[in-house]
C-alpha cells in the first residue's frame, strides 16, 4: 500500500471567502509571499495548483496587470504579485483585514 503524502496547510482567511479553486490558490499564495518573484512551476507548486492548470489562466492576470513578469534566468521567467495595481492593492488590504478578523474570533 502506497502512502499518500499530502501536504496538508490549514485553510487562510482568503481560501475560506473566497474557496479553493485554482485562481484564488494562486492569488493567496501570491499576496502571502509578495516580496518575492518565482517561476511558473513553483508557483504551480506551492500553490498545489497543476502547472497545466494555471496556464489556463495565468495570461489573464497578467493582461489585467495583476501580475508582472520581474526577471529572466536561464529559459525560466519570474514573476511576482503586481503591488502597484490598485486592484491588488485592495486584494491585499481585504486579506489582512480577513486575518484581523480570524485574530479577533480567536481573541474572544
Amino acid at each position: 500500500m502506497t502512502k499518500n503524502k499530502m501536504k496538508m496547510e490549514p485553510e487562510t482567511s482568503f481560501i475560506k471567502v473566497f474557496g479553493s479553486n485554482p485562481v484564488m490558490k494562486v492569488l493567496d499564495f501570491l499576496i502571502t509571499f509578495q516580496a518575492f518573484d518565482y517561476p511558473l512551476t513553483e508557483i504551480a507548486r506551492n500553490s498545489e495548483v497543476s502547472y497545466s492548470t494555471l496556464q489556463t489562466f495565468w495570461i489573464n492576470l497578467v493582461k489585467m496587470n495583476i501580475v508582472i513578469k520581474t526577471r529572466r534566468i536561464g529559459k525560466s521567467n519570474l514573476f511576482k504579485l503586481n503591488t502597484k495595481n490598485p486592484a491588488v492593492q485592495q486584494l491585499i488590504k481585504l486579506d489582512w483585514n480577513l486575518l484581523k478578523g480570524v485574530e479577533k474570533e480567536i481573541a474572544i
